[in-house]
């Protein structure tokens, strides 16, 4: 009898604690209020990191070229899913396996960029959150011309190198015409672009 009961009861103590892979293109200073939010959704969900899961943490600290390297060594370790931060994480992680789940977080667009098939039916091995940016890019305008009625030229700074950058961009130039608005669309393609957009 006693024997009996004690078997579950190890058995339990031996179940393997889950693992999960973190993937992120920044840097964990630069990061730090995110992954508090993620530790704590974690702890409301009744996990604590080092005592019933385990979380491999992976930076490429601004440096994307090494996101595929660490995606990979990610689906050497087994981990049981890899969450992304990003569509730089995400892309590298879904190369790197097909079978592992990934749950992306931050994607503007996953169907523009094909991580999933439709928000409501992702297929594939991917899932997760989007900010479903290009559709918001109309709202924003509607918005923004309640706020400011005799609103009639507005300027978008945008990056055409981003995947996501065509559909927001189409988007917000429908809803422009829609509300009358004259759209100028300026390129910026890093920090030293920003100061001369403005001064432009």
């Amino acid at each position: 009898m006693v024997l009996a009961f004690s078997f579950p009861v190890a058995a339990q103590q031996r179940a393997k604690v889950p693992r999960i892979g973190y993937l992120t293109g920044g840097a964990p200073a630069a990061l730090s209020a995110r992954i508090n939010a993620f530790r704590e959704g974690l702890r409301d969900l009744g996990y604590a990191e080092g005592k019933n899961i385990i979380i491999e943490w992976r930076y490429a600290e601004g440096k994307p070229e090494r996101l595929p390297a660490l995606a990979a060594e990610l689906v050497r370790l087994k981990v049981d899913a890899i969450v992304t931060g990003g569509e730089a994480a995400t892309r590298p992680a879904r190369e790197a396996t097909s079978t592992i789940p990934i749950v992306m977080t931050q994607e503007a667009d996953p169907v523009g960029t094909g991580f999933v098939t439709s928000l409501a039916r992702p297929g594939g091995n991917i899932t997760g959150m989007s900010r479903i940016a290009p559709e918001l890019s109309g709202k924003r305008l509607e918005i923004l011309k309640e706020v400011v009625p005799k609103l009639s030229r507005i300027a978008i700074f945008g990056t055409s190198t981003d995947p996501n950058y065509v559909q927001t961009s189409k988007e917000t130039t429908l809803a422009a015409g829609a509300l009358g608005l004259m759209l100028q669309q300026i390129e910026v393609l890093g920090p030293k672009d920003i100061e001369p957009a403005f001064r432009g």
